[in-house]
């Protein structure tokens, strides 16, 4: 009887503790499942400011953008259509000119190149036809020719198109546009 009682003790004990065991991994199952996942993070579209940021090509274009006092405005509401001249196109500049648009004394007409450069709305390349004309938010406007499927803004060609943000779109340009006087 002793045997018999030590058996079935033995026997409960053991059906216990593979309860309990089984019991925990079910646990483990369910709060492994219930864990919260974390969801992918959107990316917020890039304006045409960070647009510009993001391009080593135009390092320069920024820092006169910044100078200028221009961040804010062309990263609000838009749509702004920009005609962006390379780090190339401001090197090419007569010597001494990028220097000294930058500095505080020349804002207004850092301002005024700078804005000659921007157009209301979004101006998609497919939009523009061989002698348009778009106004500019210095107020002047730049004339558009097209000949054999190239695309020039008063002479400076168009070397990349339709870099859409979400605040509007930027054409990249070979060559810095200066208002006329």
């Amino acid at each position: 009887m002793k045997k018999n009682f030590f058996k079935l003790l033995t026997a409960v004990v053991l059906s216990s503790a593979i309860f309990v065991a089984c019991n925990n991994d079910e646990k483990k199952t369910t709060e492994e499942t219930t864990t919260p996942v974390e969801e992918p993070k959107m990316e917020t579209p890039k304006d045409v400011v960070d647009i510009a940021i993001g391009s080593t090509d135009h390092t320069t274009l920024v820092s006169a953008v910044t100078a200028a006092g221009l961040v804010e405005t062309l990263k609000g509401a838009g749509p702004f259509t920009i005609f962006a001249p390379t780090n190339a196109a401001f090197a090419a500049l007569p010597a001494g000119t990028v220097e000294s648009l930058l500095t505080p004394e020349k804002k207004a007409d850092l301002t005024s190149i700078l804005t000659y450069h921007v157009v209301a709305g979004n101006v998609m390349a497919a939009d523009l036809t061989d002698g348009q004309k778009v106004k500019t938010l210095q107020g002047a406007e730049l004339t558009v020719s097209i000949k054999d499927g190239k695309v020039m803004i008063n002479g400076a060609n168009v070397t990349a198109a339709d870099l859409k943000g979400s605040n509007g779109v930027i054409h990249v340009i070979d060559a810095v546009l200066m208002p006329g006087k």
